[in-house]
């Protein structure tokens, strides 16, 4: 399957439910693949983190963005 499939399918279900999420509000200097990293201890899963929250294919999003960390094991059996 290819990201862009994969992508749409997390993004899917985290909007269906299917994929529980906590909410953080993104802080001035805050990148998606540090939040990864601190969430699951590798920072390479940050496009998880920008699927769920339908922000597009960047690791910098602007402060006060609200970001959707998925459940890693729910989100990772969508692709």
């Amino acid at each position: 399957m290819g990201t862009s499939q994969a992508v749409a399918r997390i993004r899917a279900a985290v909007e269906s439910g299917r994929i529980p999420v906590q909410e953080v509000i993104l802080r001035g200097r805050d990148r998606l693949d540090t939040l990864a990293g601190e969430a699951y201890g590798d920072a390479r899963y940050w496009w998880l983190l920008a699927a769920a929250s339908n922000i597009g294919w960047s690791l910098q999003v602007p402060p006060g963005t609200v970001i959707k960390i998925p459940d890693i094991q729910t989100a990772l059996s969508f692709i």
